[in-house]
């Protein structure tokens, strides 16, 4: 399993996922807002309101929240105004960040940003300082009885899936981003369940993280960071040491 991946080097948080399940669906509805106000509330006709629905679908979102935040997004119902923001920085150890933000206040959303990345030892770098080192792709992970990547390889071979990695109980599928929508639907015909659906920044440099203090601080950024109400989603191209982690998880 690739460990510069977000699961496969941090899936032993995940025992707390549920305690953030209320946190992603509302991270979920801001983008499906933001999504329905750009292109309108009718997927057929908005392939970022498609995406985002496919989402929230793959993490179980319920459907009073999916259609709530649609009719927000099209005016239906009053609802707030978001703007995108992307930063980019520096972790411990020299790792890249990708940051980003759906706010109704920059201001707060900087500060705030600025702030979890000083106290762990981290910094803000301007546009295009790391955004070379990821490419955008539609990434799945699949636990329990169907991480398994010869049957998951039957399921979304033919529906676009470039890649497919499973170990210890944890598949990831990896695919271009226009191949999300058909993987996301082929997953959902054969009623497998995903614990994490959406188009990510999978990073093509890798830092390697040797040591514990500077594992410890890097992991406590992404979850610092990731627990801020106008953050949608962070990227980091670390990969801890194996050993170091096996201390992190006694």
């Amino acid at each position: 399993m690739s460990g510069h991946s977000k699961w496969a080097n941090i899936k032993h948080k995940k025992g707390a996922s549920d305690k953030k399940k209320g946190k992603v669906f509302s991270k979920l509805a801001k983008e499906i807002m933001v999504a329905a106000k750009e292109g309108g509330g009718k997927p057929e006709d908005n392939p970022r309101l498609r995406t985002a629905l496919a989402s929230a679908k793959s993490v179980n979102m319920p459907n009073v929240n999916i259609e709530r935040a649609i009719k927000k997004g099209s005016g239906e119902i009053s609802g707030v105004n978001y703007e995108e923001l992307v930063y980019e920085g520096y972790g411990p150890g020299g790792t890249a960040v990708i940051i980003e933000c759906l706010t109704d206040n920059r201001n707060r959303t900087a500060s705030e940003v600025r702030m979890v990345l000083d106290r762990n030892n981290g910094n803000l770098a301007g546009s295009g300082a790391v955004a070379w080192m990821f490419k955008r792709q539609a990434h799945f992970v699949i636990t329990g009885e169907y991480a398994n990547e010869d049957k998951l390889m039957e399921v979304v071979l033919d529906a676009g899936a470039d890649d497919i990695e499973a170990e210890d109980g944890v598949a990831e599928i990896w695919g271009a981003p226009e191949a999300f929508e058909g993987i996301a639907k082929a997953l959902e015909d054969a009623g497998i369940e995903t614990e994490e659906g959406a188009i990510i920044q999978h990073p093509e440099n890798i830092v390697e993280v040797k040591e514990l203090s500077i594992a410890n601080q890097t992991l406590r950024l992404i979850d610092q960071l990731e627990d801020l109400d106008d953050v949608q989603a962070v990227h980091s191209n670390y990969e801890i040491d194996a050993e170091i982690l096996e201390q992190i998880e006694q």
